[in-house]
């Protein structure tokens, strides 16, 4: 291939990088007065819900419905701030403090996990098929990420499921071009109407008919709370709803909701 191809094939990698950028800026602009109706990830979600509801003794079941911000109670939004993101009215979009301390929480835990493997290979020195059994059977430590209410909002709205430094990269050119564009309220707004509370179960409003058979405006504090602790494993907490933990995690985010002022 000649260095005239190369450079033809390039710019129009270039022309496509840039005019995707712009589809998602002019996506974001159209936010400040519409209201978005899905996301790319709930998309994916009813795709995947309706492929393994096909042909199988499955129910079909989604629930979502857009509530305007001051139909929605304030105690929840203080509760997912305080769970989610506590300084998100004072941040650009990317919390780099809580980046930081997820790096290295991350970093303890897999030095953590690879201690017990050597503990293992040590222990079982003399039965390597048990040893190596014991340590595939170690459970890989759980990562955290630091991400922010509105990097949360940029992955769903627009965004695949995929992991890697490109998508990282346009998950924060789309952070703050949230941040740029919308009003802290409208991120919020949009975020409370979007996210994940369950399979099928999107937003305040549908969340809070499925769990407490009322209103997202007349959400008590507890309640509230319960909500937002469930939002890093919704589908986890949604059959857990006795749990220990989750009424434990509500209560310290009860007591924290005092800290936080929503916008």
């Amino acid at each position: 291939m000649s260095m005239k191809s190369i450079g033809r094939w390039l710019l129009w990698v270039a022309l496509a990088a840039l005019a995707l950028q712009l589809f998602f800026v002019l996506r974001i602009a159209l936010m400040v007065v519409v209201d978005p109706q899905s996301t790319a990830f709930m998309r994916s979600e009813a795709w995947r819900i309706a492929s393994q509801s096909f042909g199988a003794e499955k129910d079909w079941r989604w629930s979502q419905q857009w509530t305007d911000y001051g139909q929605i109670s304030p105690h929840l939004k203080r509760a997912v701030m305080a769970s989610e993101d506590a300084g998100f009215v004072d941040h650009g979009g990317v919390d780099w403090d809580a980046i930081e301390a997820a790096w290295q929480k991350n970093e303890r835990r897999e030095a953590l996990a690879a201690r017990r493997a050597q503990q293992l290979e040590r222990k079982l020195a003399k039965k390597p098929e048990a040893a190596e059994a014991a340590i595939k059977a170690i459970k890989p430590p759980k990562i955290v990420g630091g991400s922010t209410i509105t990097q949360q909002l940029a992955k769903n709205l627009l965004l695949s499921g995929e992991r890697n430094l490109l998508r990282k990269g346009q998950e924060l050119v789309l952070t703050l071009t949230l941040e740029a564009l919308l009003s802290k309220q409208r991120i919020l707004e949009i975020y409370l109407n979007s996210v994940e509370w369950g399979e099928g179960i999107f937003g305040a409003e549908a969340a809070s008919q499925r769990y407490f058979r009322k209103s997202a405006s007349t959400l008590s504090p507890y309640e509230a709370a319960r909500l937002a602790v469930m939002l890093p494993s919704p589908k986890f907490f949604e059959t857990r709803q006795g749990s220990a933990y989750l009424a434990r995690r509500a209560n310290t985010i009860v007591a924290r909701m005092g800290d936080v002022r929503a916008p």
